[in-house]
């Protein structure tokens, strides 16, 4: 999975807290302490779905969505932090040992079956 940049972190930040789609317009002017152009948000949204973080409808002007959850990018980056792991039992052991009380009994409820664990996000990818 490609990592993002500070700037393209902050463009996703909004675009997971927005209601539905945005414009590059409606971002720049989110953003307008950063007095950022809007041809540097349009690039940055291109570079975001170059790596498959947004998607964009045929309107004019363009509106864009993220791909996917905040949540499934999070599990996404888990993933392949312990794919990265040379010892995949040892990373795990070390993560759930760092977890706070509330976080174990979350882990212990969802991996015995209990609660919702989610799955692919609406598009289907892991």
């Amino acid at each position: 999975m490609a990592s993002l940049g500070e700037l393209e972190r902050t463009l996703m930040d909004r675009l997971w807290a927005a209601a539905g789609p945005v414009s590059a317009t409606e971002l720049q002017q989110e953003l307008a302490d950063r007095g950022l152009a809007l041809t540097t948000v349009h690039t940055v949204l291109s570079r975001l779905e170059q790596k498959g973080f947004v998607v964009h409808d045929d309107r004019r002007p363009r509106r864009f969505a993220p791909r996917a959850t905040r949540e499934a990018h999070a599990a996404e980056l888990m993933h392949e932090v312990l794919g990265q792991a040379g010892d995949r039992q040892a990373a795990l052991a070390r993560f759930v040992g760092s977890v706070d009380a509330e976080d174990a009994a979350m882990l212990r409820e969802l991996l015995g079956g209990g609660g919702t664990a989610a799955g692919p996000d609406a598009t289907g990818a892991r």
